[in-house]
């Protein structure tokens, strides 16, 4: 289920991201994706290529990975993010849900630390 007023567009120095066409209010279920698991020796191959930034730690002990389906890939990373994310292991799904009343044309953001306000520095912020 994705809400059909989203949309994938460039966003700005980060390649594409998630916008919505309407205003959204904060508590809204915004999209529940399936997702493919990666083994842990699948995850150690995908993480040396391309597709690396676009997966998920998976799993209570994190060492598997998933790769989202729908637009669950495509949402850029805010330490104040507008959206948080929720995995369900037993299912194989990721839901977005939004956090803060989203503005049409907004781009929607999930913290990548898997708490919207969490600062806790990133891979990329070494980069």
């Amino acid at each position: 289920m994705i809400l059909p007023i989203l949309f994938i567009a460039p966003s700005h120095n980060k390649g594409r991201g998630v916008y919505t066409t309407e205003k959204i209010k904060a508590g809204t279920t915004i999209e529940i994706s399936p997702v493919i698991v990666l083994s842990q020796k699948d995850r150690k191959s995908i993480e040396e290529s391309l597709l690396y930034h676009y997966i998920f730690e998976w799993g209570n002990n994190k060492k598997k990975g998933a790769l989202g389906m729908g637009y669950i890939s495509m949402y850029n990373h805010n330490y104040d993010a507008n959206c948080a994310y929720e995995m369900d292991y037993d299912a194989s799904t990721m839901e977005i849900r939004t956090v803060k009343d989203i503005q049409a044309g907004e781009e929607l953001y999930i913290n990548y630390n898997a708490v919207p306000d969490d600062k806790t520095a990133l891979w990329f912020d070494a980069i």
